[in-house]
Parts: C-alpha cells; structure tokens; sequence
C-alpha cells in the first residue's frame, strides 16, 4: 500500500476516533438529544428482551433437570409421578440456596420487584437498586426453578430496571430521561416474557412510570418492539395460550354476570394480596419470636411448599398449564375452586417466606379458575342464555391480575395478546373494571403500590404526597450564617418549648409542624444523643419549604404533560 495512502487512513482513523470522543464526551454531560435517545432505547430494549428470554429459558432447563422432565409444560402431570420425598426436598434445597444468596447479597433479605422499579421511577430518578436487583433475580430464578409458587415477570422487570440504571449512571441521565429509560428497560422486558408488545408499552406508562406523556411513548414503543422481536425469533408469533374456537357472545344477555364477575374477582384479587400481606406479618412475628435466622426463612417457606406440592403438584412454578386447562374448560368446579384456595396459600408462602418471584402469573392462573368456576355455575343456572364457560374463564384471568397489578389498560391488553381472542373484548373490559373499582378501594389501588405504603412509601396517593420526602431539612432550611437567617435566641427559645427539627429529617415530618404551631420558622438540630444537648445548625422556613414543593409538584406536573 502506498504510503501517502496509509497516512490518511491512519489520519483518517484518528480524526474518526477523536470525533466519537468528543460525541461520547457531550452525551455524557449533556444528555442525548432525541434521536441519540431513540437508538439508546432500542439498545436497552434489546438488552432487556434477551435478559427476558435468558431467565425464561434458564428456568425451563433448570426444572427439567432438577425434576427430570423433557417437556416442563406439562411439569404438574409430570410431578404426580415423581417420588413424595423428592418433590419435597427440591423447594427445601432451593430455599436455602435463595436464602444464602439473599442474606449475603442484600441489606434486609427482601427481593426486589416491581414495587421497587416503581419506587425508583418515582424518587430515584429512573434508578433501581443494582446489587440487591441482581441477588434478587438470582434468588427469584432459584425459587421459579425449585418449585416456588409464583411468576418469572417481577423479576424480569426489576433485572431490566437494572440495565437501565446502569445505562442512566453511564450516560450520566437526568430524571427525565433516567426514568424514561426505566421504562423502555420495562417495556421490552414485559413484551418479550408475554410475547405482547402493546401490552408491554403500556404496562409500562401505567404502571411503572404512572402517567402517559408523549415523549415518553416513542421511545418506550420501540424498546416493546424490541424484546417482542427477540421472543418472536425464539418461540415465533403464537400466543401462550390456545383456546378453543369461540363462541357466539349475546353480550346484552350476559352483562350482568360479567358484571358480577369482575365485583367476584375483585373480591378474590383482595383476597390474594391481603394473604400475601397477612402471611408476610406471620413470618415476621414467628421469625422474630423464634430468633429464626433470616437465610433459614426461605427454607422454611420451601418445606410446606413441598409438603402442599406432594398433593397438589399444580402449585409448582409459574402454574401456565393449570391455566391452559381452566381456559379450554377441562376442569371440574369442585378441583378448580379447591386449586383456587391452595395456589393462593401457595403465593402467600412463597411470597411471605422471601423465596422471590412475581405476582403477575400467579393472579393470571388464579383468575381464569375463579373464572371458570364462576362459567360452570352461570352455564348451569341460566343454560339457555349463557355462552361458553371459556369466555367466563379469560374474562376472569383479566379481571384478578388487573385488581391485583392495578393496570386495567395493559392487563387487558395482555390477556388479548395471549390468547389471540380479540372478539371477546367486552365481555372481559367489562369484567376488568368492576374488578379494578371494588378492589382499588380495599387496597392501597394495588398489590405493588399496597407493598410500598407498608413500607411507608406514599406513591399511591400521588405526587402530592410523596414528594415532601424527597427533601432533607438540611437542604432546603437556611443556616446561621445565612443573610436572612433567623434569629438564634428565638430558635433556642424554640427548642426550649420542645418545637424543633431534626436536619437528616424530611419535609414530610416538618411540614405537619407548622400546622401545628402556627410558627414561620423552625430550629434544625443535629440530635446526637439522649443526654446531650442538641446543637443548631439553623432553621426551616415556612415559605421557603412550601417553595421548594411548589417547585417540586411543577416540575412533576410539566413532566407528565410533555
């Protein structure tokens, strides 16, 4: 090659090399414009469907070989045969594992899930816990292969909120953009677990990110598109379900027990949280009062789990082919409402007992038996007027897993990407909102937002009420040295009549104060014991408080509506 030729490649090269420097170099500090986010989306998105299809298929293997099956959909037949003390080892050995890796890996022994993601979203500017989220789908892949009773979709979702935060903390993303990321992450990895693109944009507006903004819809879109692509290239285009051939709908005959369906569902959903709840606040006690150790905790979970799994294998994992079942109409009304009872005590062990998981799989099986159950009743005291128990089944599948995610929109989208059923639409749209209606006035709206108001995390209330947390005293308050800072002998006089703050405090525990006291101002001490004296580092000002939430709600607000 001539050499005046090599020297201008080599120039070439370098002017090239130094060129995508410098874009690297403002795409950090400045944030990428529209269409440099457009491309990061598609990545993340990418990103996130493979992790989706990874996990699944992971999980598949794994059970096969720990059970010793060759095809896992028919896993639940399959375990019937196995020998009683295998099917209850299995869960024991995994919930030990999970429990090691849990207590090792994260600060509480709690799983990380989709409360998580959503809590990011809102006060974490797009950012989700990264060692804990990893421990977490870890422990949760342990669990779903082991014998767990719940859904690989939570997990999925939370290891996608991961790579976006590694992405937002490279790229250096601001709130906006971070929790954009947050849901393109999301996006893609619900419709790559479900196959479900549609589903999977909205499930993401409306449950992670809360509002539908326009600017967030086409980037979220093309992250959906995405990890849909991915499954597509793996399973194909057919859906998780096949259902028989429908039948003809005389939906104005049949709206009042759609209606009573979804109220049915709605009731059974409360149900299934409140256990999950209720059995979380038992093993807290027994663990308490026992001195349990917290890595035993899933163990212990897993061994009545095996013992329930002796009996009634159904419970093991994810529960799709009891699903199928229910949906086609091959289940007896006795079997099914029994199934119904124990899936949800299977949840609530499997959740209370830190094993991992979802709940978006569980409320799905649970729902197309409660639905079923509720099509062999109405078939059979109204024959002449009803249409097939099937409808009953899928409408009801909707209309739990909407109560219990608090997502009617996606989760009736869902239901339609999974069966491939389009023509019964309103019968399950119906069913879908008397659901979510009864349901969101017992909980806190849902199953992950009910999670976050025990941990006294307000979000379900809005913006309103929980942004006030989001800011210290210490950052908002003005200090002694300040021009207009208040005067010291009224602080101290203040703190002598008991009417103070704590600077590590939030604007949630100051704010009710002024209403309290009728005062401008309040001291801000540091407390550093309980016989020492507290120090003044200044004082929180009314006015300057209600400012910084002012600017706080307007910025949520122009955020939303952008």
């Amino acid at each position: 090659m001539p050499k005046a030729l090599t020297n201008l490649l080599r120039a070439t090269g370098q002017e090239a090399a130094t060129a995508f420097r410098r874009i690297w170099t403002a795409l950090r500090a400045q944030g990428p414009s529209q269409v440099q986010f457009w491309f990061i989306a598609l990545a993340v998105g990418i990103a996130s469907g493979f992790t989706a299809l990874f996990f699944r298929k992971g999980i598949e293997a794994l059970q096969a070989f720990l059970y010793g099956t060759d095809d896992i959909q028919f896993l639940h037949s399959f375990a019937q045969s196995l020998a009683w003390y295998w099917v209850l080892v299995i869960p024991i050995v995994g919930g030990l594992v999970v429990g090691l890796i849990l207590h090792k890996f994260t600060p509480d022994g709690r799983v990380r899930s989709v409360a998580d993601v959503i809590e990011g979203a809102a006060m974490r500017e797009g950012r989700v816990e990264t060692r804990a989220g990893i421990a977490s789908a870890v422990a949760s892949f342990i669990t779903l292969s082991s014998g767990g009773s719940s859904g690989r979709e939570g997990p999925v979702v939370h290891l996608a909120g991961v790579i976006a935060t590694k992405v937002s903390r490279y790229i250096n993303a601001d709130g906006i953009t971070g929790r954009d990321l947050l849901g393109c992450a999301v996006a893609a990895a619900v419709s790559a677990s479900f196959n479900a693109p549609i589903a999977g944009a909205l499930f993401a507006l409306e449950v992670v990110l809360r509002h539908f903004a326009v600017h967030a819809f086409a980037p979220i879109v093309i992250a959906a598109v995405a990890g849909t692509v991915i499954n597509r290239i793996e399973y194909g285009g057919v859906t998780e379900f096949m259902l028989p051939a429908p039948e003809a709908l005389q939906f104005y005959v049949e709206l009042p027990a759609f209606l009573m369906l979804g109220l049915v569902s709605g009731l059974i959903a409360v149900v299934l949280m409140r256990s999950v709840f209720w059995a979380e606040d038992i093993g807290n006690l027994v663990q308490a009062k026992t001195g349990l150790p917290r890595w035993l905790r899933p163990a212990v979970a897993g061994a009545m789990l095996g013992g329930i799994a002796i009996f009634y294998p159904h419970i093991i994992g994810v529960g799709y082919e009891t699903t199928s079942l229910a949906l086609t109409g091959q289940l007896d009304l006795l079997v099914v409402i029994g199934f119904v009872a124990i899936k949800v005590v299977a949840v609530a062990i499997t959740m209370a007992g830190r094993m991992g998981g979802g709940v978006f799989s569980p409320s799905l099986m649970i729902g197309a038996m409660s639905g079923l159950a509720f099509g062999l009743i109405a078939t059979a005291v109204f024959p002449e007027v009803s249409g097939t128990v099937t409808l009953y089944a899928l409408a009801g599948m909707g209309a739990v897993a909407a109560a219990v995610l608090g997502a009617p929109i996606s989760t009736t989208l869902i239901v339609f990407e999974l069966t491939g059923d389009w023509q019964t639409g309103l019968a399950v749209m119906v069913a879908v909102s008397m659901s979510t209606a009864l349901a969101s006035r017992i909980v806190d709206r849902s199953f992950f937002l009910t999670q976050l108001e025990r941990r006294d995390v307000h979000l379900a209330a809005g913006p309103q009420a929980y942004l006030l947390s989001m800011f210290r005293v210490a950052t908002v308050m003005r200090d002694m040295e300040d021009p207009r800072a208040a005067d010291e002998q009224a602080c101290w006089e203040m703190i002598g009549d008991g009417i103070y703050v704590d600077g590590n405090a939030t604007l949630e525990v100051a704010m009710p104060m002024f209403d309290l006291s009728s005062v401008p101002f309040i001291p801000v001490v540091t407390l550093s014991g309980e016989n020492s004296p507290p120090e003044l580092w200044g004082a929180l000002f009314h006015v300057d408080a209600l400012k910084a939430y002012n600017r706080a709600l307007a910025a949520t607000a122009a955020e939303e509506h952008s």
